[in-house]
């Protein structure tokens, strides 16, 4: 009797901490359509810095450092147009931000410029205030 009741009781404890609940499971990661691609696309870079640095090493004729160098352009070429395609394009690159406009230092007294900052006017001495030109 005891025997029964010891394993009954073993048997629940083991369920109870076994046993999974839904709620328990965290909801899978949302995966980019393109993930695959993008690791593939690390990995043709890899090869090509890799390929590069062997010719560079002498371990490779030009003739084989050409063949290899252009099939794994060609291959990154397409596995970029999937990626195009998919949607998943990257952020565009970053323009140019453009240039700063010169701001002129003018002295509200007597109407000298001046290209920096200054706290007193240069010809005569009285506080400056900045003005955009």
């Amino acid at each position: 009797m005891i025997l029964a009741v010891s394993i009954l009781l073993v048997g629940g404890v083991l369920a109870f901490v076994l046993f999974v609940r839904p709620g328990a499971v965290p909801p899978p990661e949302a995966v980019a359509p393109t993930a695959h691609l993008e690791q593939r696309k690390a990995a043709i870079y890899e090869n090509l810095r890799d390929l590069n640095f062997e010719f560079r090493l002498g371990k490779l004729s030009d003739a084989d450092y050409q063949k290899t160098k252009i099939g794994l352009q060609n291959e990154l070429a397409h596995v970029m147009a999937e990626i195009d395609s998919i949607g998943g394009k990257a952020a565009p690159p970053p323009q140019k931000a453009p240039p700063p406009q010169k701001t002129q230092w003018v002295c509200t007294a007597c109407g000298a410029k001046f290209d920096r900052p200054m706290k007193f006017c240069g010809e005569c001495a009285k506080p400056m205030e900045e003005a955009a030109s």
